[in-house]
C-alpha cells in the first residue's frame, strides 16, 4: 500500500496510519504573537467551558490567539480605568498613602476588587 496519496476530487492529501489513511490536517498559522495575560486565560478557560463551539472555530480558523489578546487589552484597558476613576472619586490619593499606609492599601485593595468584578461580569464572562 501506498504510505501518501491525495484524492484527486478533494485535493486533500492523506497518510496512511496502521490501516486506515488519515488527512493531513494542518492549522493555519497565527497571524502574529501576542501576549496573552491573566484575563485572556480566563476567558479561553470561560469559552472552552461554556462556548465550545465558539472555542473550537476560534481554534481551527487560527483565530484563537489574537481573540484573547484582544481580550485581554481590553480589559487591562478598563480595569485600569476604573481603578484609577474610583480611587479618585473615593478620595484614596498618594497624600492618603503617605499619611496612613494600611489603610491607603486597604481601600486600594477594595477598589482592585470591585473593578475586577465587573470587568469579569462585562468582558471575561459575557
Amino acid at each position: 500500500m501506498k504510505q501518501h496519496y491525495t484524492d484527486e476530487k478533494t485535493g486533500i492529501s492523506y497518510t496512511l496510519q496502521g490501516d486506515y489513511y488519515l488527512p493531513d490536517l494542518i492549522l493555519p498559522a497565527e497571524e502574529e504573537e501576542r501576549h496573552i495575560g491573566v484575563w485572556g486565560q480566563r476567558h479561553a478557560k470561560y469559552l472552552k467551558q461554556n462556548h465550545k463551539v465558539l472555542y473550537m472555530n476560534l481554534f481551527t480558523s487560527g483565530k484563537l490567539s489574537s481573540h484573547l489578546a484582544d481580550v485581554d487589552e481590553q480589559a487591562q484597558e478598563m480595569f485600569s480605568r476604573l481603578v484609577n476613576q474610583m480611587a479618585e472619586r473615593e478620595g484614596v490619593t498618594e497624600q492618603l498613602k503617605l499619611e496612613n499606609q494600611m489603610k491607603w492599601v486597604a481601600r486600594m485593595n477594595n477598589i482592585q476588587s470591585r473593578a475586577a468584578e465587573i470587568v469579569n461580569h462585562d468582558i471575561i464572562y459575557n
